[in-house]
């Protein structure tokens, strides 16, 4: 039976999706809170992956790039004028719709991983981002392909 683990950070961000028609094309922030499961298929001297090591990682990360910051798609016009004025942007891949941040967490967290002591076959299993007490999106690993019978 598989063994997962769960950490949990939030963040301040804002960010604006101009091609959604109403409230969102504006520049905006949010209290965002993003909780990463590990999955192992088996324990590692009892563990998934160290608690301590893989949150103070992620954190630094997510400290880094995204609090209290801006996240914008990287055709957003709005990209270059925060740069030339020193403001901390982060460019998300399409635009930072919910769902694209969740899966940008997924990547970021699995790179972190992977320099950590874990469980064999540990991995990013899901990350669940909220961005408002009503608003959250979810990002599952794919299921591995059955073995051919």
């Amino acid at each position: 039976m598989p063994h997962t683990v769960s950490v949990r950070h939030n963040f301040e961000t804002a960010h604006r999706i101009p091609h959604l028609a109403g409230k969102c094309e504006n520049l905006h922030g949010h209290s965002w809170w993003a909780t990463i499961t590990v999955t192992a298929p088996e324990l590692s001297a009892g563990t998934v992956v160290e608690f301590g090591a893989f949150k103070r990682e992620l954190r630094a990360w997510i400290d880094q790039h995204l609090d209290h910051g801006t996240m914008l798609g990287p055709s957003d016009p709005l990209l270059p004028v925060l740069r030339a004025e020193g403001c901390k942007t982060y460019e998300v891949e399409g635009w930072p719709t919910v769902e694209n941040v969740a899966e940008v967490l997924a990547h970021v967290a699995d790179d972190v991983l992977t320099d950590l002591v874990r469980a064999p076959g540990a991995h990013v299993s899901r990350v669940h981002l909220t961005e408002t007490h009503v608003n959250a999106a979810t990002w599952e690993a794919p299921c591995p392909a059955a073995a051919p019978a």
